[in-house]
C-alpha cells in the first residue's frame, strides 16, 4: 500500500499535488476537471518549442532527481544537436529501498505525468517517448498505461489530425540500485547490461540508442504542465532564487504523520517534520536526508532549509528526498554500517574509474 499524501503548511502552495490530495484521479474526465491537458494545449497551439523551452529555463526548474541540473538546459542542449530524431526518457524507476514518491505520483495522478512527458517532447522536437517503471510498482506502470491510451483517444497524443506524432510507451524494467542512474537506465531500454557510461557526452547529445536524449524524473516532468499554464514567472515565486518551485519528500520513521509531503524549497527541515509530518514522535537523535547517498544531520542542524546548496553544505543530499527521523533508539553507527554495506553491494566499482 502506498504512503498517503500529507496536508501542507497553510501557506505552503500546491503545484504537483493539486489534483492528487484528494484522492486518485480516475479517470481523464477528472483529470481535465482539474486543469490537465489545459497546459498541453496552451503549448501546442499558442507557444513555439523554443518559447516552451525559454519558460522552463526562465522559471528555474531543476531536476528533482537529486543532482538538480536546470532542465532547460538540459532541453536546450538537446535541440541544438543536428540530429533530427530524438528522445525522452521520464525515469520513474525510483531505485533507493523505501522510496515511494515517484511511485505516488504516477499511481495517483498519472495524467499529470504523461501530460508532462508530451510537453517536453514537443519541446525538444521527439516522437517517441518512454516513462521507465520499476516492475516492483505494477499499479503505476498499469494506471500511466491507462492515462496514455485515454489520452490518445481524446487526440492529445499519437497521430494527430496536423501531422504530429507522439508514442509514448511504459517500460517496466527489474534491476538493482543502479538502474536509477541514467546512463544505466538508458542501457537497460536498450536491453543491454545495465551498466554506466562516462560521461561526457551527456545523454542530451548521445543517449538512448546514440540519440540526444532528455532524460528527466517523473517529479521534474510532473512540473512542467503547471511552469507552462501559469508562467515561469509564477513558478520562480516560490521557493529560492537558487531553487524555485516545490518538491516532494517523504517522512518516515519517528514522525506523527509519515508520508508524502509537498513542500517549497528553502522549508527548514524542522518545518518540514514539524508541518506536514505532525511533528516528531519521539526524541530524536538526527535524521538521514536522501537516502543512501545522502548524510545523516544532527537534531541541532533541523534548521538546515531544503535547497540543493544548503543540504550538501550541511553534509547531506537531496538524493531520494526521503528524510528519515531518527529516535534515541536507533545506532547511527549500524545505519550507517548497513547504508555504506547496501551502496558498496549495489554501486561500488560499477565504472572504470571507480575500479581502478
Amino acid at each position: 500500500m502506498s504512503l498517503p499524501i500529507l496536508p501542507p503548511a497553510t501557506d505552503w502552495p500546491r503545484l504537483l499535488t493539486a489534483r492528487a490530495a484528494d484522492g486518485e484521479v480516475e479517470d481523464l474526465a477528472m483529470a481535465e476537471a482539474g486543469g490537465a491537458w489545459s497546459a498541453w494545449k496552451r503549448a501546442t497551439d499558442e507557444l513555439s518549442p523554443e518559447a516552451i523551452i525559454h519558460t522552463i529555463a526562465e522559471s528555474g526548474l531543476r531536476g528533482r532527481g537529486g543532482a538538480g541540473y536546470p532542465t532547460g538546459a538540459k532541453w536546450r542542449d538537446c535541440v541544438s544537436q543536428p540530429d533530427p530524431v530524438r528522445y525522452v526518457v521520464a525515469n520513474g524507476f525510483e531505485a533507493d529501498p523505501g522510496a515511494q514518491l515517484d511511485r505516488v505520483l504516477m499511481e495517483r495522478d498519472p495524467h499529470l505525468v504523461v501530460e508532462g512527458v508530451a510537453i517536453a517532447a514537443w519541446a525538444v522536437g521527439a516522437e517517441e517517448a518512454i516513462i521507465a517503471v520499476s516492475s516492483a510498482a505494477p499499479v503505476a506502470a498499469e494506471r500511466l498505461l491507462a492515462a496514455i491510451e485515454e489520452a490518445e483517444g481524446a487526440g492529445y497524443i499519437g497521430r494527430a489530425a496536423d501531422g504530429r506524432s507522439l508514442d509514448i510507451e511504459v517500460r517496466e524494467l527489474t534491476g538493482s540500485f543502479m538502474v536509477g542512474e541514467e546512463t544505466v537506465l538508458l542501457r537497460a531500454l536498450e536491453g543491454k547490461r545495465a551498466q554506466p557510461d562516462q560521461r561526457p557526452p551527456y545523454p542530451s547529445r548521445t543517449g538512448l540508442w546514440g540519440k540526444p536524449t532528455v532524460v528527466n524524473n517523473v517529479k521534474t516532468l510532473a512540473a512542467v504542465p503547471w511552469i507552462v499554464a501559469n508562467g515561469a514567472g509564477a513558478h520562480a515565486s516560490h521557493g529560492t532564487a537558487e531553487a524555485p518551485g516545490t518538491t516532494l519528500v517523504q517522512l518516515g520513521g519517528a514522525v506523527t504523520r509519515p508520508g508524502i509531503a509537498e513542500v517549497p524549497f528553502g522549508a527548514r527541515l524542522d518545518e518540514i517534520l514539524d508541518g506536514p509530518g505532525g511533528g516528531a514522535s519521539s526524541k530524536l537523535k538526527a535524521v538521514l536526508v536522501g537516502g543512501p547517498t545522502g548524510g545523516f544531520l544532527p537534531a541541532d542542524a533541523l534548521d538546515t532549509p531544503l535547497t540543493y546548496e544548503a543540504l550538501r553544505a550541511a553534509g547531506a543530499l537531496g538524493g531520494s528526498s526521503t528524510i528519515l527521523a531518527l529516535d534515541e533508539s536507533v545506532c547511527l553507527v549500524d545505519l550507517a554500517t548497513l547504508m555504506t554495506r547496501f551502496l558498496s553491494d549495489n554501486a561500488s566499482g560499477k565504472t572504470i574509474p571507480d575500479r581502478i
